[in-house]
């Protein structure tokens, strides 16, 4: 069901509250310290193909992780071992979805942009993901959740969802869940969330 837009005043408060929720869930993340993350990244990936099913032959779209951001490499070696084509996103523009290009076993990431994010190389083919593994700051139960600001994967969500199906996948620690994130009708929710500790499916 799609969301009635907010009042003009309430557009700031929600940003206020998104803020508020964001920050105390990436303290919380910050918090676990450098063995708890590994541990609970190496354990959440276990998790994923309980969700994810098969994946032989499909395009599963991972993210290089960011500062204290859950640790991806683990769900990527079990990826490839069971025949997945693995992508990586590639910032295009500020208001541009993102592009996803190929990422194989040994192939060297380039640190790019203003927060060197780990991204494949220019000359790595393109690729169009069935599945997309999706970061973020904060998510609830009922399938939402809150990134950085910039809205890249907002956008991206959307742009491929109006092109066919896809499903993403929200990858976090336990820690950075709250009770309820205040859903904007730019928000495109997740299908389902994967942490260490639970793997759970939205929207029947």
């Amino acid at each position: 069901m799609p969301i009635d837009p907010p009042p003009p005043g309430d557009r700031a408060s929600l940003a206020q509250e998104k803020a508020r929720l964001r920050g105390e869930a990436l303290a919380r993340r910050a918090g676990m310290g450098d063995a708890a993350r590994a541990a609970a990244s190496a354990a959440a990936a276990q998790r994923v193909p309980a969700i994810l099913g098969p994946v032989s032959g499909a395009a599963v779209a991972l993210f290089a992780p960011f500062r204290d951001e859950i640790d991806t490499a683990p769900l990527a070696a079990l990826l490839w071992e069971a025949g997945a084509t693995v992508a990586l996103p590639v910032i295009v523009g500020r208001d541009t979805p993102l592009l996803f290009r190929r990422w194989r076993p040994g192939d060297l990431l380039e640190p790019v942009g203003a927060y060197r994010i780990p991204t494949p190389s220019p000359e790595a083919p393109e690729c169009r993901p069935d599945t997309l593994i999706v970061p973020l700051a904060a998510f609830d139960r009922r399938g939402h959740r809150i990134g950085y600001g910039a809205g890249h994967y907002d956008r991206t969500l959307a742009h491929l969802r109006a092109r066919g199906p896809v499903r993403a996948f929200g990858y976090a620690f336990a820690c950075q869940e709250v009770s309820s994130v205040p859903a904007e009708p730019h928000d495109e929710p997740v299908d389902g969330m994967v942490t260490e500790a639970d793997h759970l499916l939205f929207g029947g």
